[in-house]
């Protein structure tokens, strides 16, 4: 059930109405109709462009279309008024039948309210984390991984068909790296001194590889060349790493449907498959490249170079894809991943990015353009930095990595819950401060507190009930007289339980799963709201001594709201509370 949704199609029809009755002109575009909540609360329950959006088209006055839609809108038992506004807008306020209706939808669907149809099965590949393998993942991995994670669920609950996805970088140098740190961890563990060179990764959580490493291999390898050991190790520690990013993942719980790896793509032919491709389209030259923005003909030395002509999908500059050496950029099996996610048949990609890749967006949604012919949609998300604070004072060390706060860091302090929806209270664009002392405190300023508070009081209330000898199963509850919810502070709550299924839509078109951390902050205000006016109106209380009917009315509205808020909870991944303790 989308209240607005059904609205909007009442406006539409009358629309229509009006087209056969003369009073609009045919082969009007109802697209940009649209019906939404007032910015106003004070102006009404919903408002209609209606009027405004088809003046100019229809050669009328907006106001003489809104006047006249207003009367057929008002016709219907759901619209208790509709007036005009301004130049043309319409303000529509529903029956309270229709609010208390919403109550009676929630606990019939339960937390399948608000999942919608909307993706219509449409097979989207969701990109994230993707950190290198050479260490465990740092905290600003943990925002990008809870942002992909729960994006992956909102697409879900709307309908697509998500395949979550993580990119092993184990094709690049810094493989070569972790394999020369490991190297010198296994020195260390067969009794030897070692020293840890600029460049190599001093962090702890190499000891027990190299651990098991010595165990695994006795001596074989000390005073060895590099050209005996290192490929092997590629291998050791770059299993073992995913092994721990696997395992930080999971303290998250967060799952991968696939791990691709970047070096599946090399000697395989398919990187030259994915470019050859391109080649046939006429994207692929030998060109030289203008200088770069701050360079001077002076110090840039022109080159010929194998291009990218990615400016014809919407870059700003070519792309070089061939080295010097005949040897690929690091942009080529970049190319060659999504060559593949396309040839796997998805209808659209969603890579999640750290800050740092800004500059990245554009070529890779040129390459996927030209890839696909424009037929596959690519969204880059950039999940920006998280600055930690602890005592008031930035919080910078772990001795486990080295010198970055580590993913495990964060949940073994905080718990996986406060993490992931911490990370989710600012837009992924938005940089975000994380204090791990302000993250635990009960209070309102603390969002993961109130809305699990909410949820919590609902479970309170639920309990109170049972002892009072109150039946309050979903089933009985479905059955309450719902017409007692009459009092605008319980409305209220209903009006903002009516706007779920129409935020999910929202958030899932937009690829924003923050707006629904948003969501559940305002609903939960909504409903200690009313709670507290319980104090002073005791006809509010959920609980009304010696009045079984009307306690099992009002403690529908209480569970709708603990139903909305699971469903919310469950996208983020965060678990409901049952007590607060």
């Amino acid at each position: 059930m989308n209240l607005f949704a059904d609205i909007r199609t009442l406006v539409l029809q009358n629309l229509d109405t009006m087209v056969a009755e003369g009073a609009l002109p045919e082969g009007l575009d109802f697209r940009n109709v649209a019906v939404e909540p007032p910015r106003d609360a004070a102006h009404g329950d919903m408002a209609t462009n209606a009027a405004m959006v088809l003046a100019k088209p229809a050669r009328l006055k907006p106001r003489d279309i809104a006047e006249t839609l207003a009367g057929k809108l008002a016709e219907d038992a759901r619209v208790q008024s509709a007036e005009v506004a301004g130049p043309g807008f319409l303000n529509l306020r529903l029956a309270p039948v229709v609010w208390q209706g919403v109550i009676g939808q929630v606990l019939q669907s339960g937390t399948d309210f608000g999942r919608s149809r909307m993706g219509q099965g449409r097979k989207v590949n969701v990109e994230f984390v993707s950190a290198n393998p050479t260490g465990p993942l740092h905290v600003g991995h943990t925002r990008g991984a809870v942002f992909g994670d729960a994006l992956a669920s909102l697409l879900q609950f709307s309908g697509h068909d998500v395949t979550r996805e993580y990119y092993i970088n184990d094709g690049g140098a810094q493989v070569d790296v972790l394999a020369r740190s490991v190297y010198l961890r296994y020195l260390e563990a067969l009794g030897q001194e070692v020293a840890f060179e600029d460049g190599t990764y001093p962090g702890d959580y190499l000891i027990p590889v190299g651990e098991e490493l010595a165990r695994d291999k006795g001596d074989i390898w000390v005073d060895q060349p590099e050209s005996v050991w290192l490929e092997a190790l590629r291998d050791y520690a770059t299993d073992a790493m995913m092994e721990l990013i696997r395992s930080d993942l999971a303290s998250l719980g967060i799952g991968m449907d696939v791990f691709f790896s970047e070096k599946s793509l090399y000697g395989t032919g398919r990187i030259e498959a994915a470019i050859e491709d391109l080649r046939a389209k006429g994207l692929i030259y030998r060109g030289v490249l203008e200088p770069p923005k701050g360079k001077t003909p002076e110090d840039w030395e022109p080159r010929e170079q194998t291009l990218f002509k990615s400016t014809a999908h919407g870059d700003d500059v070519d792309r070089p894809i061939m080295k010097s050496d005949g040897g690929w950029t690091y942009f080529a099996p970049d190319i060659a991943y999504h060559y593949d996610k396309v040839s796997r048949g998805f209808d659209a990609l969603i890579d999640v990015f750290g800050a740092d890749h800004g500059g990245y967006v554009k070529r890779m949604k040129a390459a996927v353009s030209a890839l696909s012919d424009g037929k596959v949609p690519l969204d880059i998300k950039l999940a920006q930095l998280v600055r930690l604070f602890k005592n008031g004072a930035p919080f910078k060390m772990s001795k486990r990595a080295g010198n970055f706060v580590t993913l495990r860091d964060v949940v073994d302090q905080v718990g996986p819950d406060v993490t992931r929806f911490v990370m989710l209270t600012r837009k992924n664009d938005a940089p975000l401060d994380f204090d791990f002392d302000k993250v635990l405190e009960q209070s309102r300023d603390n969002p993961v507190f109130y809305v699990q508070y909410a949820h919590a009081r609902v479970m309170s209330v639920m309990r109170r009930a049972k002892e009072a000898d109150i039946a309050v199963d979903d089933a009985t509850l479905l059955a309450a007289d719902l017409a007692a919810l009459d009092h605008e502070a319980e409305l209220s709550v209903a009006k903002k339980l009516a706007e779920w299924p129409r935020l999910v839509e929202i958030a899932a078109r937009t690829n924003e799963p923050h707006r629904i951390a948003f969501y559940l902050y305002e609903l939960a205000g909504d409903f200690h709201a009313l709670w507290n006016r319980g104090n002073d109106v005791p006809g509010l209380r959920f609980i009304q001594d010696g009045d079984i009917a009307t306690s099992q009315s009002k403690m529908a509205l209480a569970r709708a709201v603990s139903v909305v808020i699971s469903a919310g909870l469950g996208i983020l991944g965060v678990t409901p509370a049952q007590e607060m303790r």
